[in-house]
């Protein structure tokens, strides 16, 4: 998966999370993508866009890789201008993309299909309790759409993820990758 090497960039923090996410959902032969928190990937300065490393990429790696898998990736932001950014920076992966302007936790309710890959990255970690509350939230409602391949990757560690690590852990859920910033879990 060559494609994966441009994303290697030295500002992109949570590349080696994302890499190993993706190495093992190609092992898995994982093709949908559910993200809470769509990535809001470039930024202008001045009249320039530029890719923002700093917010992961998330939404742009995980289209190319439906792409490359022939998946669909299901992004969720309650933000419609987060929206608006993700559809243009992703749009040569749109047919592989269906965007949601929701809040993650309707979203999760009302989505009607198995997940494959869970990312959840919503309700930025500001607030630790309130972030983390909410993540937990998530995490209640997304497993119940998973299967036993499933993976769950929890954005924020630290400041979102022990509430749904603990819970998780409880539910016979894993930690099998980790770094400093996401926790990948699995049964």
């Amino acid at each position: 998966m060559k494609f994966l090497n441009k994303y290697n960039n030295s500002k992109n923090i949570r590349f080696n999370s994302f890499e190993k996410t993706v190495n093992i959902c190609h092992e898995r032969n994982l093709k949908t993508f559910v993200e809470t928190g769509t990535a809001r990937g470039k930024t202008k300065f001045f009249f320039i866009n530029k890719y923002n490393w700093k917010d992961g990429m998330s939404t742009l790696m995980f289209a190319e890789y439906a792409k490359f898998t022939n998946g669909k990736l299901h992004t969720c932001d309650i933000s419609a201008n987060n929206i608006d950014n993700a559809r243009n920076f992703t749009r040569n992966f749109s047919e592989y993309i269906k965007f949601y302007v929701q809040d993650s936790l309707i979203f999760l309710k009302e989505f009607n299909a198995q997940i494959d890959l869970l990312y959840l990255d919503s309700l930025d970690g500001h607030n630790p309790i309130a972030a983390s509350e909410h993540q937990l939230k998530e995490v209640q409602i997304g497993i119940k759409k998973l299967h036993k391949n499933s993976l769950i990757l929890l954005d924020d560690k630290g400041s979102k993820t022990n509430l749904s690590i603990n819970f998780l852990k409880k539910n016979d859920y894993n930690i099998i990758f980790e770094t400093d910033y996401q926790v990948l879990l699995s049964r």
